[in-house]
């Protein structure tokens, strides 16, 4: 049933959580500007991921929510609803939901509220089944069942959207000119690590795999991750005698965009730069390990032609005798087939300054 919305619509897209499921919601902002050229649209997102959404050419707007901050306690909730509630929207697509979030549209009393049934969905107006823990098709796809009451159809094929500021590029500049980054070899990122210590492949097999790629391939290797991924970091790097270029902690979200568009190619545990990476265009490898139908690569896995996925087969394990994680069984093998089928062998791109 489709909705009575004005014509030019004030729309309030909300997603706070993980970097990958944010990256997943960005075709959302392109369907809804193509269906409403002259609404206006912003987008709700966590303070730490800002460079995610700032500058996307479809967005009027990025509000920014500090749950660790001045929305931590239940005033800075309330004079955070307050605020939505002076922008007077028509509606909210919730897009992931949480109790915080649906109550902040229903306290801004904005009159149109979509979301999922799950945590507060009495605070909803259109109540959507949750039914991604399915797992039959991209996280993108299911976000495009919440907009089926706003006429707006659902591309054949969703494309991630990360914008690659100036400032961004300037940035990585100074950072490679400051520690003599070489540039004469290709540039190879890793990213052995993951918020979820499940999803994370062994640093040991990465070490490995780099000394192997090394011995026929000559190239620069970084690691990437937070500060909380040092440990992980020095495991992988300790694993093998080439120099792995540690960036954990170092690098904002927009200068790891810049230098994923740079390099050859990302090799990644099932993690947010993944979907950073294959949405600028750079080839992408991405481990999974879980089989479940909602956590699994079905799911989860970057959008786009140049994705690879390596994941443990369970089609023939009897359900019962299945392993939560399968991390352990998948080899240093398996994964220098997937690169090599991906980048045809030994084509690697050389390091030119790029714009943004």
């Amino acid at each position: 049933m489709s909705l009575k919305i004005p014509e030019d619509p004030r729309i309030l897209v909300t997603r706070t959580d993980r970097i990958g499921d944010l990256m997943l919601t960005t075709p959302v902002f392109k369907a809804l500007r193509e269906k409403f050229p002259r609404a206006w649209i912003a987008a709700l997102v966590f303070l730490e991921h800002r460079e995610i959404v700032q500058g996307n050419p479809f967005l009027d707007e990025v509000i920014l929510y500090d749950k660790k901050g001045s929305e931590q306690n239940v005033w800075g909730q309330c004079r955070f609803a307050g605020k939505l509630r002076r922008k007077k929207f028509d509606l909210v697509i919730h897009c992931h939901g949480t109790n915080r979030i649906h109550l902040a549209g229903w306290l801004a009393g904005i009159p149109v509220r979509i979301g999922y049934a799950r945590r507060a969905p009495w605070a909803l107006t259109h109540v959507h089944p949750y039914n991604k823990k399915e797992g039959q098709k991209s996280e993108a796809e299911y976000l495009f069942e919440l907009l089926e009451p706003l006429g707006v159809p659902a591309p054949l094929k969703p494309e991630t959207y990360f914008p690659v500021t100036r400032r961004a590029v300037s940035s990585l500049e100074n950072f490679i000119f400051h520690h003599r980054i070489p540039e004469d070899r290709p540039w190879i990122v890793l990213c052995p690590s993951a918020s979820d210590p499940t999803r994370v492949w062994a640093p040991e097999k990465f070490g490995e795999w780099v000394t192997r790629r090394n011995r026929e391939h000559p190239s620069v290797f970084f690691a990437v991750g937070t500060r909380r991924d040092r440990g992980v970091v020095e495991r992988l790097r300790k694993s093998t005698r080439v120099p792995v270029v540690d960036l954990s902690g170092k690098m904002t979200l927009g200068m790891l965009g810049a230098l994923l568009k740079r390099s050859s190619v990302l090799i990644s545990s099932d993690t947010g730069p993944s979907h950073i990476a294959s949405a600028v265009g750079t080839p992408v490898v991405v481990i999974f390990g879980r089989y479940e139908p909602g956590l699994g690569p079905r799911r989860w896995q970057p959008l786009g032609d140049r994705v690879r996925v390596v994941v443990r087969d369970v089609s023939g394990v009897p359900a019962e005798q299945r392993k939560f994680s399968y991390f352990d069984e998948i080899t240093v093998d398996q994964v220098s087939e997937a690169v090599s089928g991906l980048l045809g062998g030994s084509t690697m791109k050389m390091n030119k300054k790029r714009g943004a």
